[in-house]
Parts: C-alpha cells; sequence; structure tokens
C-alpha cells in the first residue's frame, strides 16, 4: 500500500514538473496556442454575437488580465479592517452579480460560470449586443463598447465616463489591444 501511494505521488509530482505551454497575454497566436479550447470559444462567440476575437480577448485583459478568479479590491474601515470589496465583479469578465444573472436569464445559458472563459466571452458578446440595441453603438466601436461596458449603460447614457481620464486611457488601450489581437489573429498558424 505505501508503494503505490509513493508511485502516485511520484507520478503527481513529475507530471507537474512537465513544462506548460506559456502564454504571453499580448500574443493572440501564443493564447490560443497555449488554451486551445479559448479559440473554439472565440469563434462561436463572434459567430454568435458578431464580436470580434480581439475585442474578447481584449475584454478580459483588461478586466482580469486572464485570471478566472479575479475579484475587485478590497474596502478598508479606517484604512485598516477589510470591509468587503468595491463591487460584486468577478471572474475573466469582471461582471457584476445583477449583470451576470440578467444574463443567465436573458440569454438562456442558466449554468454559466464567471470562471469559465466561453462562458465570460459569451458574456461579452451578450453585452456588446444589448449595448447596441439600447445605446446604438456600434459592436466594433471597442472604445465606447468599453465605456458602457464598465460604466453600465445608464452610466455611460449620462456621461459619467467623460470626467474620468484613467477610465478614458483604460478605454484606448483596451481598443488598440483588440486591433493589436485581430491582426496578430490573422497571422496565427
Amino acid at each position: 500500500m505505501k508503494y503505490i501511494i509513493l508511485c502516485l505521488a511520484l507520478l503527481g509530482i513529475s507530471c507537474s514538473l512537465i513544462p506548460s505551454k506559456k502564454m504571453s497575454q499580448h500574443d493572440a497566436c501564443s493564447i490560443i496556442e497555449a488554451k486551445r479550447s479559448w479559440k473554439t470559444a472565440l469563434i462561436n462567440t463572434n459567430a454568435k454575437w458578431n464580436i470580434s476575437p480581439g475585442m474578447q480577448l481584449s475584454f478580459i485583459l483588461t478586466e482580469s488580465n486572464f485570471r478566472p478568479r479575479a475579484k475587485t479590491a478590497r474596502k478598508y474601515f479606517l484604512g485598516v479592517f477589510p470591509a468587503g470589496r468595491l463591487s460584486s465583479a468577478f471572474g475573466y469578465a469582471q461582471a457584476i452579480d445583477s449583470t451576470w444573472e440578467e444574463y443567465k436569464n436573458k440569454s438562456g445559458n442558466r449554468f454559466s460560470s464567471r470562471t469559465n472563459f466561453a462562458d465570460s466571452v459569451d458574456f461579452i458578446g451578450w453585452y456588446a449586443s444589448e449595448t447596441a440595441k439600447k445605446l446604438k453603438i456600434s459592436e466594433s466601436d471597442v472604445f465606447n463598447q468599453y465605456l458602457a461596458y464598465h460604466q453600465g449603460h445608464k452610466g455611460y447614457q449620462r456621461g459619467s465616463y467623460k470626467t474620468k481620464s484613467n477610465l478614458l486611457k483604460v478605454a484606448r488601450r483596451t481598443q488598440a489591444n483588440a486591433r493589436t489581437f485581430n491582426l496578430q489573429l490573422k497571422n496565427c498558424g
């Protein structure tokens, strides 16, 4: 019995020593090579919602740096005591609880998870489609789509983003990343 446990432990350790494919967060070809199932998710979201793969990747990069369990920063009471988080945003897409629930109900994807990449890019596609309908922002307008994504539809309509210079910089960077990712994807093997 001890021999079997030792063999299983060694097997587990040896498998973890096999180098996994590294991905560069700024190279779309590297991303889909390292995460092959993501390519299918990007293609499916593009076909379903008409949202470019580059836009999907750029939103995920901006929102979570490709971390499936990303959360917003903590708030502190008196600067010392943890007092919750800034929002309920969670997962690859940093969707807040209420918007994720709305997505699950309206999209029919009831068993989706914010830690699942395919569900997260589908959410981004759905949200951008809703933005196009409600705010008349083209699905290909990454800059304004991102502002509406970050601020919410009502926040975008109020124009609250106009005085947030850092957010405007982030939206420009997200737009540039989408353009770069789409160009890279055209040249992947």
